[in-house]
């Protein structure tokens, strides 16, 4: 009975070893398959584009395959919860912005809790964006229009791209700060609400910039303040929202990169290396400079610290403003 409890034992620990060993080799080789890359968004947006300049330059440095997948829905949740429950092995990873972090508070089954079931590897860019209204609409700045705002509370209209998207929770955000209250209309993305704002049908925007610039130079919306860090080059004559008035307004979105939470840190790492690689590709930042994204590699402790300010700050606003799924 001794004997066969011991050759159980011994069994048990060298199948143990075994795995551990073969664990460890599999790592050590990574990667060695193609790696899938999730965007939960529709294929041709801001977060598609910019998985696909850096995964792909990724790829070429790795010499490995990575497949980007548009799996948008449920306003990102169907993709992002694909991923949260994907095998933690370094082979699938996330593309989004700050929907991980605050849909969970606003869907009771979104499927993942963004602190516990992810961990951020990189921060692949800033999404600088810029309030705009309809040129008919009778105000020069940023201070004049809040000023009109507040005096017709709730008569005024807000173009959402999106509840819970970053361009939603940076005018929240606005909101809050400015006191004052917008009619919500909400559409499936950016490009239909411009579209409307140019048309007349809505009265006040916050746009990425990419998607933005084009319009402005053509004189069919109205700038009055960028949220950037900055003034855009492109825009110089139009003040950051800080210099607007709004410091605590100076929310600047970010889509970062992510992978499940058990992922091992030793394959984290790696994944990070070669992303913060990719994004000081000249052609990478060419790519991103183009489209007003700029990219900005961090370390991983400052990342964690990063999203965690944000969970904290965002899903205080979405509470605050009693945001609801469209």
């Amino acid at each position: 009975m001794i004997g066969m409890r011991a050759l159980c034992l011994a069994t048990g620990i060298v199948a143990m070893l075994l795995g551990s060993s073969a664990s460890a080799l599999a790592q050590s080789q990574y990667p060695n398959r193609p790696i899938h890359v999730i965007v939960p968004y529709p294929a041709g947006g801001i977060v598609d584009i910019v998985a696909r300049a850096v995964t792909e330059q990724v790829g070429r440095d790795l010499k490995q395959a990575i497949v980007v997948e548009s799996r948008p829905g449920a306003n990102s949740n169907i993709g992002t919860s694909a991923v949260a429950r994907s095998e933690p092995d370094g082979y699938t990873w996330l593309v989004t912005g700050p929907a991980v972090l605050v849909n969970p508070t606003l869907y009771k089954d979104a499927g993942w809790d963004a602190m516990k079931d992810f961990k951020c590897v990189a921060l692949a860019v800033w999404n600088q964006s810029v309030a705009v209204v309809n040129p008919t609409l009778p105000v020069k700045t940023f201070g004049e229009f809040i000023e009109l705002a507040r005096g017709k509370p709730g008569q005024l209209n807000f173009g959402n791209p999106g509840t819970g998207s970053s361009i939603d929770l940076t005018a929240q955000k606005l909101f809050q700060v400015a006191d004052i209250k917008l009619a919500n209309i909400g559409y499936k993305g950016q490009p239909p609400a411009l579209i409307d704002l140019m048309t007349n049908l809505m009265h006040f925007e916050i746009v990425s910039l990419a998607l933005a610039l084009p319009h402005i130079k053509q004189g069919t919306v109205k700038p009055l303040a960028v949220f950037t860090e900055k003034r855009v080059a492109d825009l110089a004559d139009v003040p950051t929202i800080a210099e607007a008035g709004y410091p605590e307004a100076a929310y600047i979105p970010w889509y970062g990169i992510y992978v499940p939470s058990r992922t091992p840190d030793v394959l984290v790492e790696k994944i990070h290396q070669a992303i913060n690689k990719a994004l000081q590709n000249p052609d990478v930042q060419r790519q991103l400079s183009i489209a007003d994204i700029p990219g900005k590699p961090m370390p991983l402790n400052e990342l964690a610290a990063l999203m965690k300010a944000d969970y904290e700050k965002l899903t205080s606003v979405a509470k605050a403003s009693a945001m609801k799924p469209q």
